[in-house]
């Protein structure tokens, strides 16, 4: 005989689930802001800005994906030891030896 599903504990399972799943997409929000550095702008402009996007015409909300998409692939490059002084020829051929 099967056991019988106990749907308080699925149902609170899924509850916890989504509470964490909020809860990441918060965090990830305040991480975009923070590197797009709209975290130096006031709360009431950023929220003016955001508010103007979802009402913006689709012609602008494409621009403003393109710009977006742009920034993730640009962030993507950035080196991760924090060289991005270096100029690009550098670091293409860092630590290798220049061949004649």
């Amino acid at each position: 005989m099967r056991k019988p599903r106990d749907y308080d504990a699925e149902l609170k399972a899924l509850d916890d689930k989504a509470r964490q799943l909020r809860h990441k997409r918060i965090m990830q929000l305040g991480e975009l802001v923070i590197a797009c550095g709209a975290d130096s702008l006031p709360p009431e402009q950023l929220a003016g800005a955001l508010l103007s996007l979802k009402d913006a015409d689709a012609k602008t909300a494409e621009v403003w994906r393109q710009r977006g998409a742009a920034f993730f692939q640009r962030a993507s490059r950035k080196p991760a030891d924090g060289d991005d002084h270096l100029p690009r020829s550098t670091e293409t051929n860092a630590g290798r030896t220049p061949s004649a």
